[in-house]
């Protein structure tokens, strides 16, 4: 045998949870995804568009400090006192100190005048070199100017600016490292003959461009350094790694050569962001994020919408269980009420007073149990009286028949001077029809009915003129049950009609009562002459409707049937059988109501 799957009830009261739950987080899953959704492009634009103005405006901010450099180098490479002091290669001693005296001034004073430059140098390969400030001479013949990487890249220029990365100013002070300098070259070159005289160095004051760089924040950790065109790093807070080229590939190559104003790399494990804007002189500002800082507000943002919307689903599913139970107690009365009603008990009534559809339906309810009681009632009275008229009917013509069969007994009996049995018979006919002619009711007790048997049994004898036996095994506490008038009579009467009499010897008949779990047998038996299977047939289609047993006993037996089916559960029966040892059983089945009761008197 298979196991069959127990099936769960599902409340209402979790359906509509559920559904208001499946409603609250769909709603708010597609609200907060469109909300993030939304509020991630709208932050991730910003950012771009912070950065791109962050690095636009240092890119602005060096650009101005490159023009300021290049302005002065045109200053003075175009001064005419510089041409004629760097062309002069051996003056005598008083043009000189003129000359020395007119340099030193006037690279003096361009440097106090001009806020960004460091310093100012006017070198030559031959000769005397100026410079401002605390020029060291000595330095610039350490070694041949020609041989110097920003001077070789200066004549390749032809007298074009040329710009070197951040460094320390290599001809100032004592040392190697003096202060940092971001220097811009070029050839002098002499405008008559366009030989090439001297050199021109200009240094912009590194410090104060680091400065103004590093003002400009980006994210938390974020920086900005400067590359030229081939990758290499040319201005950057990080002084180590000024001329080296940038570590990573696609950074370099991004740097150096595309347009692409954005760029994301990893590197250590670690995702970048890279913005780059390019500068007056040919290099590039880049400005370089970890891209977890500027999504930070993302994540955020994304933390607090699930923790908002788990919050208010919890709450949800507070005010479903709160609505719920508000919904489902007047249900749940109501279904109580149905049960009751259910077992037949039609006084059963709700009580819900609100105006809705649950209210509506209570309302309905209570109307149609009122109107169900009061058809109940009518169906009752009707099926009484019919069972009341039908139950007169037979026996109108029951006792006429026997009434008259008694009184020509006594006919008889008086002839024949048999006076103190005629006597004894119209005694006995008195008592039975004092007891069986309606006058406590249609219903007696399982006693009464076998005193009326017994007085019945003495008419007959008188009558047939021999004994009837008859035999009661009947449980005691069986004796006050409630039974229809003439249930067993008509049975008793047709064993002896039927059974004992066309056997012309006495008779004994048996009556067993016993009580079972839900039901009581009577089963009433003779020792006559038997009942032929066809008789059964013929009963039994009487009952059916398809035939109808001739004569008295079909009367008397139809009686029995219909007062067990009229009065008693469904199942209940009356079967007839033959005896073994001859004669015939009639037993009768009476089921048990479910709501023990008496029958009504």
């Amino acid at each position: 045998m298979l196991f069959q799957p127990v099936r769960r009830r599902k409340k209402f009261a979790t359906k509509i949870v559920t559904a208001l739950l499946i409603g609250i987080l769909f709603s708010i899953t597609m609200s907060s995804a469109m909300f993030y959704s939304t509020s991630s492009k709208l932050v991730k634009k910003n950012v771009r568009t912070s950065s791109l103005q962050l690095v636009r405006q240092a890119a602005e901010t060096l650009s101005g400090i490159i023009i300021s450099g290049n302005d002065a180098s045109n200053v003075l490479y175009s001064d005419v006192k510089l041409q004629e002091a760097v062309r002069t290669v051996a003056p005598d001693s008083l043009q000189k100190k003129e000359i020395n005296d007119d340099m030193n001034r006037l690279v003096n004073n361009f440097v106090a005048s001009n806020s960004f430059v460091k310093t100012l140098y006017v070198l030559r390969e031959e000769g005397t070199s100026w410079g401002s400030g605390s020029f060291k001479l000595s330095k610039v013949y350490g070694k041949s100017i020609r041989e110097l990487p920003w001077v070789q890249l200066a004549l390749q220029k032809d007298g074009e600016p040329v710009w070197g990365a951040l460094a320390y100013d290599p001809f100032s002070g004592v040392g190697d490292r003096n202060d940092l300098v971001l220097p811009v070259t070029r050839v002098i070159k002499d405008f008559e003959s366009l030989e090439d005289i001297g050199y021109l160095l200009v240094n912009m004051d590194g410090q104060k461009v680091l400065q103004r760089i590093q003002q400009i924040r980006l994210g938390n950790t974020g920086r900005f350094y400067v590359v030229d065109g081939e990758g290499r790093v040319m201005i950057d807070g990080r002084t180590e790694r000024i001329g080296l080229p940038l570590r990573e590939a696609p950074l370099r190559e991004w740097a150096a050569a595309s347009r692409e104003a954005e760029f994301e790399f990893e590197a250590d494990g670690v995702r970048y962001y890279n913005i780059k804007q390019p500068l007056s002189n040919g290099w590039s500002m880049i400005g370089t994020v970890p891209v977890h800082e500027i999504t930070d507000e993302l994540i955020h943002l994304r933390y607090y919408i699930w923790s908002s919307s788990l919050g208010f689903a919890f709450m949800a599913v507070l005010f479903g269980l709160l609505l719920a139970r508000q919904v489902t107690k007047p249900i749940k009365q109501l279904t109580a009420q149905m049960k009751v009603a259910e077992t037949g008990d039609f006084t059963a009534r709700t009580e819900v007073n609100s105006q809705d559809e649950i209210g509506q339906m209570s309302r309905q309810f209570n109307k149609m149990i009122r109107r169900i009681d009061s058809l109940i009632h009518e169906v009752q009275e009707v099926q009484a009286s019919k069972q009341q008229a039908e139950l007169r009917a037979v026996m109108h013509r029951i006792h006429p028949h026997f009434l008259f069969n008694t009184l020509s007994t006594i006919k008889w009996l008086v002839r024949y001077n048999e006076t103190s049995r005629a006597y004894e018979a119209l005694s006995a006919l008195v008592l039975l029809l004092e007891a069986n002619m309606g006058k406590k009711g249609n219903f007696v007790t399982l006693a009464e009915e076998l005193d009326i048997v017994q007085k019945y049994l003495t008419i007959l004898e008188i009558r047939y003129d021999r004994p009837f036996r008859f035999h009661l095994t009947v449980d005691p506490a069986l004796l006050p049950m409630t039974i229809p008038r003439m249930l067993i009579q008509p049975v008793i009467e047709n064993a002896i009609f039927h059974g004992i009499v066309p056997t012309a010897d006495a008779g004994d008949i048996w009556l067993n009562a016993s009580e079972e779990a839900d039901r009581t047998v009577i089963e009433i038996s003779d020792n006559g002459a038997g009942i032929s299977e066809q008789r059964i047939r013929q009963l039994d289609d009487a009952e059916d409707g398809e035939g109808d047993g001739p004569g008295m006993t079909g009367i008397g037996l139809r009686h029995v049937r219909e007062s067990i089916q009229l009065y008693f559960p469904a199942g209940s029966s009356m079967r007839l059988d033959r005896r073994n040892g001859g004669g015939t059983a009639v037993i009768l089945t009476l089921l048990k109501p479910d709501q023990p009761e008496t029958l009504p008197a």
